[in-house]
């Protein structure tokens, strides 16, 4: 018997079969032993004439033993229908939890490697706990015009829902990334995965998120992370600049902007800055696959801080307005869940500033 919230109205509605087909078995076998012909009783009695129950016994034992076996049904009746009612919603949510588990093994299976018979989503984000890897890539020098190899930075994907919405992934993988060696998977994009499969994929992406990806709590364990991460590179910063080797004092908005923790997971400057995802960053807050973040175009966009600071913790979504006169026409990851309201604060300052 499978137990839990799926498996108890099934254990009961079991419990009740064994029970009603039991007494059916033992009511005809009682019928059929006390029913039995005597030899030669079609010669002698007429069948409207068999002898049956005094009128004593009909209204005495008799029908105490029919009325009680009404009040058994009626309490079957009485507490399995409210009982299966109570417990249904717990055997719906057990089966969609049973299939969403089965849909991210699927996704697992396309997720791994080419070798393993994958897309190989593996191969350049990590493994299959998606800890953020390398991907090669090919950019055009604007400086020469030749063809040069490059080790693109593949961000981890175990935080990627506490970044973006699930339907903002599934946006991702059937489009890509424009300009990144991350390329359309869905059909309608001219990738080779259906939206199926493509589904699988994002349930099994749900299945290795660091923390629970459907609450708006921040998450301690992707947060610790960023946060040694973050302290170690300005330590490293504020030595160089102590050294003579850099020519301004860090500030922690600036080291959580250009951030490269897990392969840039958390880093601003993957979207802002050109060049920052293979090693070869250009001015910061430049510009790339989002908005070019300099000259003012932040306090232009957001003359409120505070509005600036809820676009960066939880940005409104593909399709919304936004700032003072922009509309959202990519995926703008939330950092709301990942890092403090003092970091996102560090980094509003710092983007302001450019």
């Amino acid at each position: 018997m499978i137990l839990g919230a799926e498996g108890t109205p099934r254990v009961i509605a079991e419990i009740i079969l064994v029970v009603v087909v039991l007494g059916w078995a033992l009511y005809i076998f009682f019928n059929i032993r006390s029913g039995r012909r005597e030899v030669a009783s079609e010669i002698e009695l007429a069948p409207n004439r068999s002898p049956y129950l005094s009128d004593e016994e009909l209204e005495g034992p008799k029908i105490f033993r029919v009325q009680l076996m009404g009040v058994g049904l009626l309490f079957v009746l009485a507490v399995g229908l409210p009982l299966y009612w109570i417990l249904e919603p717990g055997r719906q949510a057990g089966a969609k939890a049973a299939w969403d588990a089965r849909f991210a093994d699927w996704g697992a299976q396309l997720f791994d490697t080419t070798a393993n018979g994958g897309f190989n989503c593996a191969g350049c984000h990590g493994g299959m706990k998606a800890v953020g890897g390398v991907a090669p890539y090919t950019i055009n020098d604007p400086a020469t015009g030749q063809a040069e190899p490059v080790q693109w930075k593949a961000p981890a994907l175990n935080t990627a829902l506490l970044r973006f919405r699930p339907e903002e992934l599934t946006t991702i993988i059937t489009y890509g990334r424009p300009f990144s060696p991350m390329s359309a998977w869905g059909v309608a994009g001219g990738g080779p995965m259906n939206d199926q499969q493509i589904q699988t994929i994002v349930e099994y992406i749900k299945s290795i998120q660091l923390c629970r990806f459907d609450t708006t709590t921040l998450c301690d364990e992707a947060n610790k992370g960023a946060t040694d991460a973050a302290q170690q590179a300005y330590d490293a910063a504020l030595a160089d600049y102590n050294a003579g080797k850099r020519a301004t004092k860090p500030t922690m908005g600036e080291i959580l902007f250009n951030l490269d923790y897990a392969s840039g997971a958390y880093s601003c400057a993957r979207c802002h800055t050109a060049g920052w995802s293979y090693d070869d960053p250009q001015p910061s807050g430049i510009g790339a696959y989002g908005p070019a973040l300099i000259g003012g175009a932040t306090t232009s966009n957001f003359p409120d801080p505070a509005d600036h600071y809820d676009f960066v913790s939880q940005p409104p979504g593909v399709g919304k307005k936004y700032g003072a006169q922009n509309q959202q026409f990519k995926p703008m990851p939330a950092f709301g869940r990942i890092l403090t309201e003092e970091q996102i604060s560090a980094i509003v300052d710092y983007e302001r500033g450019l």
